[in-house]
């Protein structure tokens, strides 16, 4: 039995936690939608048994019933495909969800909200486990009343839930008693980042990243059972990716020395592509003054999208920050500070750091 998993996709996310531009964040929303209807097509044309869906298909908030219509639309064309769905804390499963608003294809199935259901698709010896969630928090145990999997059949759970914390409001599972249970493989959403939790569980993660706090690669999970053995892989498939570089410089660099080692963070074809947060790491000259602003508007034009944290440190004059502030505790620190090795990167650097500290206090800031 073959299967693709994924969840967590989010369409008609408005993307206001991003520091995008409104042209961005609606190009943003139609990669969501291209991604998703890629997936379709990669699952049509491989030919797979199932697709797993595991919650957070779309954001409810911002869904429409023309945009559900298209959901429905997309998935009838896959009419040799069986799609399982269960509803996470963004697209609930309750009077007034849209996913009751609409007439689904016979071989859509959507879980209830009652508790763990079960469906057994005979011709593919196969018994699928799900539950839907009908509200944006849960603490359900849904496995007080399981009987147990059916032998001498493949078994899958799909579930929208968070194996990593006991206390999460967002239906916290045992990952050891889930193991024990004996699933041929429990496809799991919530988490945005994928994860193969072992050889029979996994996280599908969000196939398209959508925010920094979803660096790397995103994607699908690609799955194979067979002869009571599972096969995992998990397939990059997002059209862009959101990533983090460290940029270093020293005080001998200028503004355009700066600008350079930015263009430089990447190869060309990505930096074009993907989305990028440059942190500026490192001493700049007194005289610099960095204006991140200015810094993004020249390189625009060279990024699909750059944002720039400035952590630099100032080189400051030494000699007459301690005479300014001989009797106050900048000018014991400096002092303090020379008597230890100054040509030593860890030292002078504690002496920056302490120094912006002490400065800002000073300023009030």
């Amino acid at each position: 039995m073959r299967f693709i998993h994924t969840g967590d996709l989010h369409l008609g996310l408005q993307f206001k936690d991003v520091n995008f531009s409104r042209e961005k964040a609606r190009e943003r929303r139609l990669e969501l939608w291209d991604t998703f209807e890629r997936i379709m097509e990669k699952a049509i044309g491989d030919k797979v048994d199932f697709l797993f869906i595991a919650g957070d298909l779309f954001e409810e908030r911002y869904f429409t019933l023309g945009d559900i219509k298209r959901v429905r639309d997309t998935f009838a064309k896959a009419k040799d495909v069986n799609i399982v769905i269960t509803a996470g804390n963004h697209d609930t499963l309750n009077i007034n969800s849209l996913y009751n608003m609409v007439d689904w294809p016979p071989h859509v199935t959507i879980f209830g909200t009652e508790g763990l259901e079960k469906k057994e698709f005979t011709e593919k010896n196969t018994v699928i486990y799900g539950y839907s969630w009908d509200s944006g928090e849960n603490r359900r145990d849904l496995f007080k009343d399981f009987q147990g999997i059916e032998e001498g059949k493949i078994n899958i759970l799909i579930l929208h839930g968070d194996i990593f914390n006991r206390e999460s409001p967002y239906l916290p599972l045992d990952r050891n008693y889930l193991a024990e249970l004996g699933f041929d493989y429990i496809g799991l959403g919530h988490i945005h980042k994928p994860n193969i939790i072992s050889n029979r569980m996994a996280y599908c993660g969000s196939p398209e990243p959508l925010d920094f706090g979803e660096k790397g690669e995103h994607g699908i999970i690609e799955g194979l059972i067979e002869k009571g053995r599972t096969r995992l892989e998990f397939v990059p498939f997002s059209n862009r990716k959101f990533l983090e570089k460290k940029v270093e410089i020293d005080e001998s660099h200028g503004y355009l020395d700066i600008i350079d080692r930015i263009k430089k963070c990447d190869r060309e074809e990505e930096i074009r592509k993907n989305l990028y947060r440059i942190k500026l790491e490192g001493i700049v000259h007194r005289d610099l003054d960095i204006r991140v602003e200015d810094m993004v508007k020249s390189l625009e034009d060279e990024f699909y999208h750059i944002e720039i944290v400035d952590n630099t440190i100032i080189d400051y004059d030494l000699d007459r920050l301690e005479e300014e502030n001989r009797d106050n505790i900048i000018g014991y620190f400096i002092r303090a500070m020379k008597e230890k090795d100054l040509e030593d990167s860890i030292v002078r650097d504690a002496l920056y750091i302490g120094l912006e500290v002490l400065l800002k206090g000073r300023a009030g800031v």
